[in-house]
């Protein structure tokens, strides 16, 4: 039988025919008409017959005796198996037929034809399986429209070819293929002609390597040889890139391509920059280095042409399952043009600090470790050129945490933190801090219930202590002897003592006692100073305490009510508002009266305010005066049920809940002791989550009382005299949040929270890294434009005053600070998007930074224009590069600076 048709249509013998119907039966197994073939074949069986002992059994006269027998041996080790059987199963099907070719040994499927052997699996329109030579051949053909139907594709190991012709050996593991495409990675690979040579080698000839999946890439690189091992590497002959299928005339003698996923060392190219300040410049220039499977270490510079250059050592090191963790050390030496015409630059030497480390909790159940430290020159930001947002970033913070559980009871936690004004290059450091505490137990609780717990089983005492020591110092004094100088340390401890009642009805009763002491290293003493007309401050060093007691007992409860008598056809269906009022007595002693007295605050000789001597202090001091009486407040929570306008069933899903107010109440208190100022300060306070879009926080401070000529306060309530006032706001504020964006054009496309810094290939990324790829979208929002969403905007704005003392003492003084945040974007066109950033200050009336960007989307490149026109430092920055991460150094930039305003 040699073909299709003849295998077909040949007249046999019916004793042929029921020959060739038993051994092909044997070969092929079962055969299904409903679903095609389906099949596996083994090896062929040994056709060899079994060789039988040619020795006749010896048999004497006397064989009928007992114990005679003839006996037959078969020779078990003449079994001779077939050289050309195969190794292991093979799985074949076809949708159409399956036609077997007996003399020659060849099985050849038709349409929808499918192999799998080992780790192979072969799909094609047409597939020929010779047993003798081990080959499997796989072809596609040609409707009558000329389309290409059933085109080969196999697939082994990570590997995935397609081409229009594959020859390959079964044993040898050696083929050769026609047209093929690859994917290795993110990479594509093409060639005329593919030979494979062994499992993970190929050569090729008129090879093509590109990032862009279409059969007809934008761009890509051509040689006339290559050599691939996959998933590792492809190294080339003479090469050079093609845009559009026009060849640049940019030619290198070779080629070397990574194509394996996850680290490797190697030079990280620069970027062209040109500022008026800085001169010409190379930025990002340097080398990284994989050390081992849990270190490398990043190395980059930029140099200008007006001699300034930075340096950045960026090592980052991680091990599964117990710890992670990178650092970055910068060094920056500035020379700019200076503005001043008094010197021709600006020179300045500043660095920068930053380590971020975390441990995994499962390394070791009940200890914690983990550490944010991010210090440096207070001027470092400054002179940052490629980053508006930190150009504005004023405090620098640090802390470094250690914790340590001892079951439920116990936990010991020592930290060591750190602040930085750069503004006013004042520097803090706390540390050690040490925090041990004690939750609540039951002492007199019995080991095992029985029967009705007694009241003083519920009495519960609870242990909360903290230590501190606190260095405070500017940076141009900064030195050992300062350090030493402006130390201080304190303590403070704290014993609750509770007492759980079961509740009275609708009433939740809590009585406590709480007692309180703090150490002081240091006491300050405020004087006035007559000949110098000033408040002059003495510091003593020693050992100081104070302490403080209360008794209180509160009692809680919530009031709910629902307002539902709303028409058939009102878009809502019910209101549900929920009170929960608090009311407590306590009591406290005046323990700490021997820590405040009363000094002269201005020239006049009339107003006094009575200080503490531990005013800025770590812990500062307790409140002044006897307290006995009343605390009180109110929370509110405001709840409406809407009808779905999209559900008409009338069933409860057709209802939908909305919160209109999450929060919103006051707190005071009234001390029936005081001889002044009984009522407190209220406090007010306001959350809501409108929509569900819309988020707004705001709260104030309400004093009761009258004020002087001077802004001082006097002992008559606010509503009295004649002109009804509920008091004065000394403070407050309100932040108004919302974001706001379009459905996706392509709800599969649309991004997931999970998946914003993962990667299968590489290892999970520390806290730090994610920020600086935060930083890094934010710089340059051009190139991580999301052109399924069509538009978004996101909105925020934030108002605050409080009434605070003047630095010399003479009277008060409003402060207030209100800012407007804004950021969005919206597709011109399918392919173009334009976004902008920026950030208004209203106590300064203008615009602090102003960041706008368009976008175009090209398949397998992107277009990014980033312009900063206002700002610290103003940018320019073109950028045309590829968007496959393994050739986004292949970029072409163009990017300048304008430093000062």
């Amino acid at each position: 039988m040699n073909g299709r048709k003849n295998s077909l249509k040949q007249p046999s013998l019916p004793i042929i025919l029921v020959a060739l119907f038993l051994l092909t039966m044997n070969v092929l197994g079962n055969y299904s008409a409903t679903t095609g073939f389906d099949n596996t074949l083994t090896a062929f069986q040994d056709t060899t017959p079994v060789k039988k002992d040619t020795i006749p059994a010896v048999r004497g006269t006397d064989s009928l005796k007992k114990g005679d027998s003839s006996i037959v041996k078969n020779d078990t080790f003449d079994i001779k198996l077939s050289k050309d059987s195969l190794d292991a199963p093979v799985q074949y099907k076809a949708s159409d037929s399956i036609v077997m070719e007996v003399p020659t040994k060849k099985i050849i499927l038709y349409s929808k034809g499918n192999i799998k052997y080992k780790d192979m699996d072969l799909t094609a329109d047409s597939i020929e399986m010779d047993n003798q030579k081990n080959e499997v051949i796989a072809t596609f053909r040609r409707d009558s429209a000329g389309n290409m139907i059933g085109r080969p594709v196999m697939l082994q190991a990570d590997t995935k070819m397609e081409s229009n012709f594959m020859r390959f050996n079964t044993k040898t593991q050696k083929g050769i293929t026609q047209s093929t495409i690859t994917a290795q990675g993110e990479m594509y690979v093409q060639g005329l002609k593919i030979k494979k040579i062994s499992p993970t080698e190929y050569y090729a000839a008129r090879g093509i390597i590109t990032t862009c999946n279409l059969d007809t890439p934008h761009f890509d690189f051509r040689t006339p040889r290559m050599k691939m091992v996959s998933q590792k590497l492809a190294v080339t002959g003479p090469i050079h890139p093609e845009f559009e299928g026009v060849p640049v005339p940019v030619y290198l003698p070779f080629g070397f391509f990574p194509l394996s996923q996850g680290r490797h060392s190697g030079l990280l190219p620069p970027q062209f920059t040109a500022s008026d300040q800085f001169g010409l410049g190379l930025e990002g220039l340097g080398y990284y280095k994989v050390l081992n499977d849990y270190f490398d270490v990043t190395l980059r510079t930029n140099i200008y042409s007006y001699g300034g250059w930075a340096a950045f050592v960026t090592p980052t090191y991680r091990k599964r399952y117990r710890y992670s963790g990178s650092m970055n050390l910068s060094y920056q030496s500035t020379r700019l043009l200076s503005e001043s015409a008094k010197e021709e630059f600006t020179t300045a030497q500043t660095f920068n600090i930053a380590w971020s480390h975390t441990v995994d909790s499962r390394a070791r159940p009940g200890q914690t470790f983990s550490a944010n430290v991010n210090a440096g020159s207070s001027k470092y930001n400054q002179y940052v050129t490629n980053n508006p947002m930190r150009n504005f970033q004023n405090n620098l913070n640090s802390s470094i945490t250690y914790s340590k559980t001892w079951g439920t009871r116990f936990n010991l936690t020592a930290s060591a933190n750190h602040n930085q004004n750069n503004t006013t290059e004042l520097i803090n450091l706390n540390l050690p801090n040490v925090a041990f505490t004690v939750n609540t137990f039951y002492p007199f609780q019995r080991k095992e219930l029985i029967g009705e717990s007694k009241w003083y089983e519920k009495l519960g005492i609870g242990l909360n202590t903290n230590l501190a020591n606190q260095i405070s110092i500017y940076e141009k004094d900064f030195s050992l002897s300062k350090l030493i100088d402006t130390m201080q340390w304190g303590a403070q401890h704290n014993i609750p003592i509770q007492l759980s009642l079961p509740p009275l009805g609708p009433l939740q009763i809590s009585p406590g006692i709480s007692y309180s002491e703090k150490w002081y290293s240091r006491k300050f003493t405020r004087e006035w100073n007559q000949a110098a007309k000033k408040m002059d401050t003495t510091i003593e060093k020693g050992f100081y305490s104070s302490r403080d007691i209360s008794f209180s007992l509160g009692l809680s409860t919530a009031l709910f009510g629902t307002f539902t008598n709303f028409g058939k056809n009102s878009p809502i269906t019910a209101l549900r508002h929920v009170v929960r009022p608090t009311f407590s007595v306590s009591y406290k002693p005046n323990l700490a009266k021997n820590d405040y007295y009363t000094m002269q605050t201005d020239t006049t000789g009339l107003n006094f305010y009575r200080f503490s001597h531990y005013e800025g202090t770590i812990f500062g001091p307790y409140g002044e005066g006897e307290f006995g009486g009343i605390s009180f407040g109110i929370d509110n929570n405001l709840e409406a049920k809407a009808r779905n306008r999209k559900d008409t069933s009338g069933a409860d899903g057709g209802v939908k809940k909305i919160r209109l107010i999450d929060g919103f109440g006051f707190n005071g208190g009234y001390n029936f002791l005081a001889d002044s100022f009984k009522l407190s300060n209220i406090s007010l306070y306001f959350r809501s989550t409108l929509f569900e879009k819309i988020n707004i926080t705001a709260g104030a401070n309400l004093d009761p009382y009258k004020v002087n000529a001077r802004g001082y306060r006097i002992n008559e309530y606010a509503w009295k005299g004649g002109h009804f006032s509920l008091g004065r706001i000394t403070s407050g504020n309100i932040a108004i949040s919302t974001s706001f964006q379009s459905k996706p054009k392509d709800d599969k496309k649309a991004p997931k929270e999970d998946d914003q810094f993962s990667n299968p290939n590489l290892p999970p990324m520390t806290p730090e890294e994610q920020m600086e790829q935060l930083a890094f979208a934010r710089q340059n929002p051009a190139e991580f434009a999301d052109f399924n969403i069509p538009w978004s905007l996101n909105t925020s704005f934030s108002f605050s005053f409080s009434r605070n003392f003047k630095a010399d003492y003479s009277g008060w003084e409003t402060r207030t600070n209100a800012n407007l945040s804004l950021n969005g974007d919206f597709n011109l066109t399918p392919k173009w998007k334009m976004g902008m950033n920026t950030y208004y200050d209203f106590q300064s009336s203008s615009i602090q930074t102003l960041t706008m960007f368009i976008s175009r989307e090209m398949h397998c490149w992107q277009l990014s224009i980033n312009v900063t026109p206002v700002g610290p430092i103003r940018t320019f920055n073109i950028t045309i590069n590829p968007k496959s991460g393994i050739l986004r150094d292949l970029r072409i930039n163009r990017t300048r600076y304008f430093y000062g305003q």
